[in-house]
Formats: C-alpha cells, sequence, structure tokens
C-alpha cells in the first residue's frame, strides 16, 4: 500500500505508479477538486469517463457541513459521493489563510468563526486527523498554517516552523494504517526558509510530500523559483504535491520541475464563467466569435461535449443562462487537463519531454487571451522546462 515506484524518466519529468487502497494511479496527474464532496456539475460517472484518477474534498467545509460522522456513516466519502475511486482530503489548513479575518491562531490550533451561521469551529492537528480518518480518503494531508502573500519573513518562519510541530502532533495522533498522510513544505518564496522547513521535515519520512504555500498571489518567476528549489531536495523515491495549482501552463512547467500531482478549482471555475481550455489558449465562450461556430470546442478533444455539441449551441446556452452549459464547459476543462498530463506522461516514456513542453507552449502562449498574458514563451516557463535538461 502506497507504494510508489518511478516508471520513466526526462530530464526532472518522471512517470509513477502509485498505489492506494482504491486503486493505483499513474502520475503525473491532475485531480478534480470537489470541495464539499462534489466536483461542481459533474457526476462521478463522468469523472471516471474523462479519466480523473484522484478527487479532493476540504475537510473544513465538510466539519461545518454535513459533519464528518455522516460522512462516516455512509462508509466514508467514496459511499457517501457514490465516486469509487480514491480521494485525497484537505486538512484545513488553506482556510488559515483564506479565512485570515475569521479565525484566530495559537500554538493548540485555530478557532474559526464559521463562514455559515457565525458559529465557533476549532480545528487543531488532532482534530484535524481525526475528521479526515472519518472521512475516510486514502491520502490524508498534516494541518498547517499557510501564510498569505506578501507576509514578513519573520512571520513565515514562524507559521512554518509552528506547522513542523502540528506535522509531529498529526503523525502522533493518526491511528489508520490505511491512510497515507502528506507532510507540507512552507517557507513562501524564500530559498533558506525552504531549506529550514525541509530539514525539519524530511526526517519525518512520510509517503509524500507536498509543496505548499505557493499559489497565493506571488508572481509566477517567484513561485516556480520556489518550486524549482523544493522539488529539487524532495526525496525521488516519494509523490511531490504542488498543492492549489491547475492552470495549464502550471501543469507543463511543474511536472518539469519533477511535480507529481496537482489540483486546483481552476478548470471548473473557469467552465462556470463561460470559459473553454484548449491548446491555443482560452476561448472565451460569452465572446461573439462562436455564436455562429459550427465546431466543437476543440477538435483534438474526445470529451462528451465536444463529441456532441457545437460552440454555436453552447455560446447559445450561456446567453439563456442554461445550467448544462457551465457543466459541459467544466467537463471539457477537466477532460482537457487530464488530456494534457495524459501527452506529458507519453513525452516522459519518450524521453522527450523539454521538446515536447517548448512544442506545446509555442501554440499556447501564441494564443492565449492578451487580457492575460501577452502572447510569447515566458522567461519562467522556459527556465523550468529546461532546469533538468
Amino acid at each position: 500500500m502506497f507504494d510508489f515506484q518511478i516508471t520513466a524518466q526526462s530530464g526532472r519529468a518522471r512517470t509513477a505508479t502509485f498505489v492506494t487502497p482504491r486503486g493505483t494511479v499513474q502520475t503525473p496527474m491532475f485531480m478534480p477538486v470537489g470541495t464539499q464532496g462534489t466536483v461542481k456539475g459533474i457526476s462521478p460517472q463522468e469523472l471516471t469517463d474523462i479519466g480523473s484518477q484522484i478527487v479532493l474534498a476540504n475537510t473544513y467545509h465538510l466539519l461545518l457541513r454535513p459533519g464528518p460522522e455522516l460522512v462516516a456513516a455512509h462508509g466514508g466519502l467514496p459511499g457517501f459521493t457514490a465516486y469509487p475511486g480514491p480521494f485525497l482530503t484537505d486538512s484545513g489548513g488553506f482556510q488559515v489563510m483564506s479565512l485570515g479575518h475569521m479565525r484566530r491562531i495559537t500554538e493548540e490550533g485555530v478557532t474559526f468563526k464559521s463562514h455559515l451561521d457565525g458559529s465557533s469551529v476549532y480545528l487543531s492537528p488532532e482534530r484535524s486527523v481525526e475528521v479526515q480518518q472519518a472521512l475516510g480518503a486514502d491520502i490524508i494531508m498534516a494541518f498547517d498554517e499557510c501564510p498569505p502573500y506578501p507576509a514578513e519573513r519573520e512571520y513565515i518562519q514562524a507559521s512554518l516552523e509552528r506547522t513542523v510541530r502540528w506535522l509531529e502532533r498529526c503523525l502522533t495522533f493518526k491511528s489508520r494504517e490505511d491512510q497515507a498522510l502528506f507532510s507540507i513544505v512552507q517557507g513562501g518564496v524564500h530559498a533558506d526558509l525552504r531549506q529550514q522547513s525541509l530539514d525539519a521535515t524530511l526526517p519525518f519520512a512520510t509517503p509524500g510530500f507536498a509543496i505548499g504555500g505557493l499559489a497565493v498571489g506571488e508572481g509566477k518567476t517567484e513561485m516556480y523559483e520556489a518550486v524549482d528549489y523544493t522539488a529539487a531536495r524532495l526525496p525521488s523515491g516519494k509523490p511531490r504535491y504542488l498543492m492549489g495549482v491547475g492552470h495549464p501552463e502550471d501543469l507543463v512547467a511543474g511536472i518539469a520541475l519533477g511535480v507529481d500531482m496537482f489540483d486546483c478549482v481552476y478548470p471548473t471555475r473557469t467552465g462556470r464563467f463561460g470559459y473553454a481550455l484548449t491548446d491555443d489558449g482560452r476561448v472565451n465562450m460569452n465572446s461573439s466569435a462562436p455564436r455562429s461556430d459550427l465546431g466543437p470546442i476543440d477538435p483534438e478533444c474526445d470529451c462528451y461535449a465536444c463529441r456532441h455539441y457545437t460552440r454555436a449551441y453552447l455560446a447559445h446556452l450561456i446567453r439563456a443562462e442554461e445550467m448544462l452549459a457551465p457543466r459541459m464547459l467544466s467537463l471539457h476543462n477537466l477532460r482537457y487537463l487530464h488530456r494534457l498530463v495524459e501527452r506529458a506522461r507519453a513525452a516522459i516514456r519518450e524521453d522527450r519531454y523539454a521538446e515536447w513542453a517548448i512544442c506545446w507552449a509555442e501554440r499556447y502562449f501564441k494564443g492565449k487571451n492578451k487580457a492575460d498574458e501577452m502572447p510569447g514563451i515566458p522567461s519562467w516557463f522556459l527556465r523550468s522546462v529546461t532546469a533538468g535538461v
């Protein structure tokens, strides 16, 4: 259980198999986010059909509603949600940052003011693990303090030191052998603080390691310098998980640096806003161009939406505010990211990952929405892709 075997390598990019109680998964991989026990608008069967391997759920939100006891009464998340594959649960550590205006941190834990009804909610390392054990995920995360960006260096150092102390408490409390607890490396964008976190975290030899505290407002250059530094110093024989990251260019760059696992709400949130992901950049289905386009969202995609609907039809549904439109765009966007990592795995097996990644980027950034970034491959992306060559 939780055996991780590297099967191919190209530079620092690698493919591997990772054994979990509910099945063996292939990395690198993108994991859809089902914060409240559901990936918004997508059924469990659809998740299986598009190639999802692990689904995320959130400890904080499921603690508030419906409560871990009800989930446990269903046999855990698979019985509760009807998704039969592996689950990963966040610890609630991200909410320590995102709900900063509604919480109080002490050495013992964090007291939140519920965003639902204002009631007091308490999470400590022990309580977080207790809830995650009741939720029954295959992979659970250590309770950590994710600092915001920007933050004072002294605060980042204090938070990473507390995260290490909380990790020890999580491991001491954990009792289920059928769950893998991943530790989280913090340190913000400071290389020396990342190293301090690595030095303190690696001796715990957890089944996997996460890179936390990024994609919280810093620039891409700072983010990928931190990913590069951290990933290169994590054990090669354990899965590496870059938390909360899921833009297409981030997956391609992160894989080049040796990252194995990614998650983000980006594909489904983007779909709900009327945008579709393609190799030519993001397509705005709210604009006038798709309204008379008789082609699919993406002729290269094999998802249900691309096989059955035209851009014109989906654009009509968006204007008519029909719920099928955000569902189908979310489904397509998830399938796009799954196809992207499938192609990345193929390129790694052929030992041509850097070549493939640059070829992909030349097309992607050329067609990228100018509101996001001017065309041209960014320097941070090129440095990431060539770092391990």
